[in-house]
């Protein structure tokens, strides 16, 4: 069932499943919200009541006004959809790539809108930032620097009939790993008008300040403290990002644990879908 929530800044188009608890599930890129229907199902399944948005400006999720990408931006806009949906009640938070980058953020600034977190797949920002100059890392994330340039990566990325999605979905996946079906949905999304610059909106806000919403600096602020919430992260055991995530719990001042999923990528919600389904119910049974 798909569910409509205006804020002030994005109309949100959301799926939506069960009953109960609610658990809010937040996707990557390149992706969509159908990513996590094996835990749409597992959660709902177990008695919780899961909400899944289309990030902003991914259509059919729409932006109002000035639209801005920032970090900040993402984080107040799931903000605003949480106090939307569950004005007098906590929910659990679920995010990949990023997701789990607003997740972070949100965690941090916004710990009174959240029971805990399960954040996947990308490690926290200070690790990030550690790493930004070794030459492994700036090679494993290439797509940022990429992403920079104006044009050519929405040309790179729509040629082809989108090779290039399918070439990050191989690359950061487990060998022999096959999602054709969910790939080509993903393609359709992205392929809409204005969607795929959007997209890369994301990352293009990630280094330069004149894209950020100058209203949102005591947000900003607060995004740099240490999270207190109670947080699993996870990622996939052959995913080139575990090696970071191993080293980030000096990060955070509350209960915290770090899980890694053999046989999976970075796309492990679908590459091991059973074993992360098991560690989210185990997970979220202990943070009611």
């Amino acid at each position: 069932m798909q569910l409509h929530i205006s804020t002030s800044k994005v109309d949100f188009v959301c799926l939506t499943q069960g009953s109960g608890p609610w658990v809010l599930l937040v996707h990557g890129f390149p992706d969509i919200p159908q990513s996590w229907s094996a835990q749409m199902q597992a959660l709902s399944d177990a008695g919780y009541k899961v909400i899944v948005p289309y990030l902003p400006g991914y259509l059919p999720s729409r932006m109002k006004g000035q639209a801005y990408f920032d970090k900040a931006s993402l984080v107040n806009a799931m903000a605003e959809l949480i106090e939307t949906i569950s004005p007098q009640q906590k929910l659990h938070y679920i995010g990949q790539d990023w997701g789990a980058i607003i997740g972070y953020a949100l965690c941090a600034a916004r710990p009174d809108l959240l029971h805990s977190a399960v954040l996947m797949a990308v490690p926290h920002p200070q690790i990030v930032e550690q790493h930004l100059l070794v030459p492994k890392h700036v090679q494993r994330s290439f797509h940022w620097w990429f992403f920079q340039q104006a044009e050519l990566p929405e040309q790179a990325l729509m040629a082809n009939d989108m090779a290039f999605i399918d070439y990050l979905w191989h690359d950061w996946s487990v060998p022999d790993f096959q999602d054709k079906e969910h790939i080509a949905q993903v393609k359709t999304c992205l392929s809409q008008p204005g969607v795929m610059t959007t997209a890369l909106a994301y990352y293009r806000a990630m280094f330069d300040m004149t894209k950020a919403d100058p209203a949102l600096t005591a947000l900003r602020e607060n995004m740099n403290r240490k999270i207190a919430l109670p947080t699993l992260a996870l990622c996939g055991a052959q995913d080139m990002r575990a090696e970071l995530m191993r080293e980030q719990a000096p990060c955070f001042a509350g209960h915290y644990e770090y899980q890694e999923v053999a046989n999976a990528g970075h796309f492990l919600q679908r590459e091991q879908s059973q074993a992360v389904n098991e560690h989210l119910l185990r997970w979220l049974a202990r943070t009611p």
